[in-house]
């Protein structure tokens, strides 16, 4: 059986939003090493599955797909958001001193 994992994935430091986070990913788990070529120095590998990200709009969806495949999965949960709560005014308070 092939191996899989359903995740959702979460925001880089490159990206200031929170669009293209809803969605849940399957992603194939790699079968073999990768290996580089003597000649070229390319890395390379002969699992085809490794390009593979299929996206979902959710978890069940990428649940219910991998069970009609036949694929195998685990779900990874996503990372929770910590929010403090606060006001702008707090930005003023005399705790918020720079030495």
């Amino acid at each position: 059986m092939t191996e899989c994992r359903i995740f959702q994935p979460s925001k880089n430091a490159m990206q200031s939003g929170r669009a293209k986070l809803a969605n849940w990913v399957l992603e194939f788990e790699p079968t073999e090493a990768k290996r580089a070529d003597p000649l070229t120095g390319w890395i390379g590998s002969g699992d085809m599955n490794r390009q593979l990200k299929l996206n979902f709009p959710s978890k069940e969806m990428a649940v219910d797909f991998a069970r009609k495949k036949g694929l195998s999965y685990r779900i990874q949960a996503p990372h929770a958001r910590k929010i403090k709560p606060k006001s702008y005014s707090e930005n003023f308070s005399p705790r918020f001193r720079f030495p």
